[in-house]
């Protein structure tokens, strides 16, 4: 998901995009030294001034920015990693059964960003160490769907159907907690996230990455990531349905500064050397999401202030007033500190973890694009298998923490936050490591997470319409690298993506009909053939790897040679990577050496 493409930034092996690396200069091997009494806004401005010449950044990954443009551009990346954070607590919300408990939304809308913020911080500092941001994946959210859609999860009826059914719905009202309906429902999310993250973290530190990446190439790619937007289309037009006119108001606000004003450059004054000055600033393409949301969201303020809506619920159009979830900001507490089992001790079944295994692996590929990535774009050479492989393992550590705390969701790389880099031209690790601390400061105020309850659905549902374009065309974009006149891709690609659909939508309109005598087993076929990316991720994998091909028809080569292209003209020296204060204890033993997840680790390279 990326709405505010830079023109260097194309999409690729991700959910919310991969961007393309803008090299540094060929006299550039180390970071650009920068005065830390004052020229830091000159050079800040001049990295702005022209994104597609190239220039050097001004803060390299190692370099440490002032602390007040730390917090400046800390923010920034929280801002442009707000759309996709806030989007799954939001989809989540009707399928829990959570309904109108304003409360819970905002418990989970703080818990999710006290999380994103605890794994952006284990990310830069003992994981890839790279400057990237953690933060919800909708690559969860499919498998989670699948789950809470068994009859066993569904949502009760809202009334009952006969008086002995209402004088026991009473009683029982009276003996269990009134949220136990959604969090019995978040305790099997938890403990379906929980396992099947444990995949992840063997992956990383066991080195199976690079293994499991030979047999993995766009055709598997593809169909996987782009059933992820596709499948979600039911929500968005859940959403949007509410007022397509806010809808559409949103979306076209949201193009408007993404991609018609991408180029207008704002100017913004600075203070330096005891004059002001002014400096052109991409404000637009910067905050894209945001502004077209908030414009959207002002629109139905005024309507609401002006009774141009709606006032009774059950006319078209009522959602769309900023005052029907009002209370939720009166009512929610000022502080409120999300803590691991705050909605109980997860359960655990089998057919949840199997189908959560499948957002696991789409996550896990989608995160190792966004590294080189990231390498290529704050001046750090191409990350070691060591790395990789340390951020994978943190990944999976930060879904558990994930899981521990209840938001519903994984963690995985923001893209978005990568192209941030490229445009900004500082790709400080300090940098990220504010903007972590930010969210986790963020998540503790439990009024500021009730404000995102006021948004209306009509205006989540116009955003909803482009994030979750943008997340299919991102898997559609990764066949750039494969050979569209054979007829054997296309079948593959064809077959694995229809039935990505098909099989799904069958099994929701025949309820019960697997039935093999063992409930469990029912649970497992039916969670695993309603999980569409699982469907085409499975077909695309099995076909790409049994039909005969050569590597360049099935785009394996190119691909492989994207992702890991030659950083030749950044910096060579790698230490960036290393594990703060523990390289001499890890040169000291021997033993460390055989640990694919450690720097002192000497097995060679993954080729391509």
């Amino acid at each position: 998901m990326h709405l505010t493409q830079d023109p260097k930034v194309e999409i690729g092996l991700s959910d919310q995009g991969t961007v393309n690396p803008a090299f540094r200069g060929p006299d550039s091997g180390q970071s650009e030294r920068v005065d830390m009494d004052g020229s830091h806004t000159e050079g800040l401005e001049e990295g702005l001034e022209d994104q597609n010449k190239g220039l050097d950044l001004v803060y390299s990954i190692n370099d440490r920015p002032p602390w007040y443009l730390c917090i400046l551009l800390g923010f920034q990346h929280y801002i442009l990693a707000f759309g996709g954070i806030i989007a799954v607590p939001l989809i989540l919300a009707e399928p829990l059964c959570i309904g109108d408990n304003n409360a819970a939304k905002s418990q989970l809308i703080s818990t999710i960003f006290f999380v994103s913020g605890v794994c952006t911080l284990l990310q830069t500092t003992i994981g890839t160490r790279l400057p990237i941001l953690q933060g919800g994946t909708f690559s969860f959210i499919t498998p989670t769907l699948a789950i809470l859609a068994l009859p066993k999860w569904q949502c009760p009826a809202p009334s009952a159907t006969s008086v002995s059914q209402q004088l026991q719905n009473a009683t029982e009202s009276l003996l269990m907690d009134s949220d136990e309906v959604w969090k019995s429902r978040m305790r099997e999310i938890q403990g379906a996230i929980l396992v099947s993250s444990l995949l992840q973290l063997v992956l990383g530190l066991s080195g199976l990455v690079g293994l499991v990446l030979k047999f993995i190439g766009p055709l598997a790619i593809a169909p996987t990531i782009n059933l992820i937007g596709l499948s979600l289309f039911i929500e968005a037009g859940k959403k949007s349905g509410a007022h397509w006119g806010i809808a559409a108001l949103t979306v076209c606000l949201i193009l408007l500064f993404s991609q018609y004003l991408s180029k207008v450059e704002v100017p913004l004054i600075a203070y330096k050397d005891k004059k002001w000055k002014v400096f052109q600033y991409p404000l637009f393409k910067l905050f894209s999401a945001l502004f077209g949301m908030c414009g959207a969201w002002l629109v139905c303020f005024l309507l609401t202030i002006f009774e141009a809506l709606p006032s009774q619920p059950d006319q078209y159009g009522y959602t769309a007033r900023t005052d029907v979830n009002l209370d939720a900001v009166t009512s929610a507490p000022w502080f409120h500190v999300p803590y691991p089992g705050q909605w109980g001790m997860p359960t655990v079944s089998v057919s949840s973890v199997l189908g959560m295994i499948a957002g696991v692996l789409a996550s896990t590929m989608e995160s190792i694009g966004d590294y080189y990535a990231c390498a290529r774009l704050s001046g750090a050479p191409p990350p070691p298998t060591h790395a990789i492989n340390r951020g994978i393992a943190v990944e999976g550590i930060g879904c558990i923490l994930a899981a521990l705390w209840g938001s519903g969701n994984g963690t995985t790389s923001y893209s978005q936050n990568i192209a941030a880099l490229g445009i900004t031209k500082v790709g400080s690790r300090l940098v990220l490591q504010t903007a972590g601390l930010l969210m986790i400061i963020l998540g503790l105020f439990g009024k500021f997470g009730a404000v995102f309850i006021t948004i209306p659905d009509p205006v989540i549902g116009g955003m909803f319409l482009v994030m979750f374009g943008m997340i299919a065309a991102v898997g559609i974009s990764n066949l750039q690298y494969v050979d569209l006149n054979s007829s054997r891709n296309l079948l593959i690609l064809g077959f694995s993506t229809f039935s990505g659909l098909v099989l799904p939508t069958w099994f929701h309109s025949n309820p019960g009909i697997i039935d093999t005598g063992v409930k469990e087993l029912d649970q497992v076929i039916v969670v695993l053939f309603t999980t569409h990316m699982f469907i085409g991720g499975f077909f695309g994998f099995v076909l790409d790897n049994t039909i005969p091909g050569t590597e360049k028809e099935r785009g394996i080569k190119s691909w492989r040679k994207k992702v890991t292209e030659d950083g030749s003209t950044m910096m060579t020296d790698r230490s960036c990577y290393d594990i703060p204060f523990c390289t001499n204890c890890l040169q000291r033993f021997k033993f460390f050496q055989y640990l694919p997840f450690l720097p002192s680790y000497k097995a060679p390279e993954l080729r391509t």
